[in-house]
């Protein structure tokens, strides 16, 4: 009964902290807070499947059948997990390449590459090492300071590897959407990561500027160029939000750079956590 009973526990927690923990994580907006939620349930999926298939369907079992049942089941939910992993990677792999089609200059002292796209659009599209990408629209569209400003704010991105980070990020948000408030958690940091970089593009851009650059370019249509979980914008109805945490940057701790207190042991024993059914493998029989 061990296999089954760890699979059901592991699932049972999944489900149990999103439901205690996330009400409470969303109201405070902290950064390592959502992030941690986030991550912790799936990862005490993967590693309670990872588990299971180490120790194998043999065991002390009351029907022999149950420890091949949950077997096969963590078989397949790795299986399912590396397949959306391929498949998310080869997306990437070919919007990366697309992306390498447009022609490459200097805008600002920066390199950029330049789509013929009447639309205003701007992105870091990469993984660990990210290219910034401009659509022409947006650069006729914005005089020299705001164009800055947008710059300054994809930088940022790149500084933080954010298109590394949310590539696995989304694999985790697919993998175990059906769990409770995945979406919620998702497009708040999404929303935090946006707030994360206009906090940094503040270190060599005006606020005010930056604040009427998001205005001008969220306004303009969309564009509809369509790239993986990397280049995942925050919904636009959440503009306000990100512009009053742009002017009050002083009034509301998001946890970008954490000090070392209580708290964020706390968010780290959340992670530690989630490996914990790794721990169950020297006691199998």
């Amino acid at each position: 009964m061990m296999h089954v009973s760890l699979m059901a526990g592991a699932i049972a927690i999944a489900i149990l902290l999103r439901l205690v923990f996330t009400h409470r994580c969303l109201e405070n907006a902290q950064w390592l807070a959502v992030l941690s939620l986030l991550i912790v349930s799936p990862l005490l999926l993967l590693t309670t499947a990872v588990a299971i298939v180490i120790m194998g369907p043999h065991g002390h079992m009351v029907n022999p059948m149950e420890g091949w049942l949950s077997y096969a089941t963590a078989w397949l939910f790795l299986g399912i997990s590396c397949g959306l992993l391929a498949y998310l990677g080869w997306q990437a792999h070919i919007s990366i390449k697309a992306i390498q089609q447009y022609p490459q200059t200097l805008v600002q002292n920066t390199p950029s590459r330049i789509m013929s796209e009447d639309s205003a659009f701007s992105a870091q599209i990469g993984l660990w090492s990210s290219e910034l990408v401009l659509s022409q629209g947006l650069i006729n569209s914005l005089d020299s300071d705001h164009l800055a400003a947008v710059i300054a704010h994809e930088q940022a991105h790149s500084y933080y590897h954010d298109t590394f980070l949310f590539f696995w990020l989304g694999w985790l948000r697919r993998l175990t959407a059906w769990l409770p408030y995945t979406d919620d958690l998702w497009q708040e940091l999404l929303l935090l990561r946006e707030i994360r970089a206009d906090h940094w593009a503040t270190r060599s851009v005006d606020p005010i500027m930056l604040a009427e650059s998001l205005v001008q370019v969220i306004a303009a249509p969309l564009s509809p160029i369509t790239t993986v979980n990397f280049s995942c914008t925050a919904p636009k109805s959440r503009l306000s939000r990100r512009i009053d945490a742009l002017l009050d940057q002083q009034h509301h701790d998001y946890g970008f750079q954490p000090q070392w207190s209580a708290m964020t042991y706390g968010y780290i024993a959340r992670l530690v956590f989630g490996i914990f059914p790794l721990c169950s493998i020297p006691f199998h029989y």
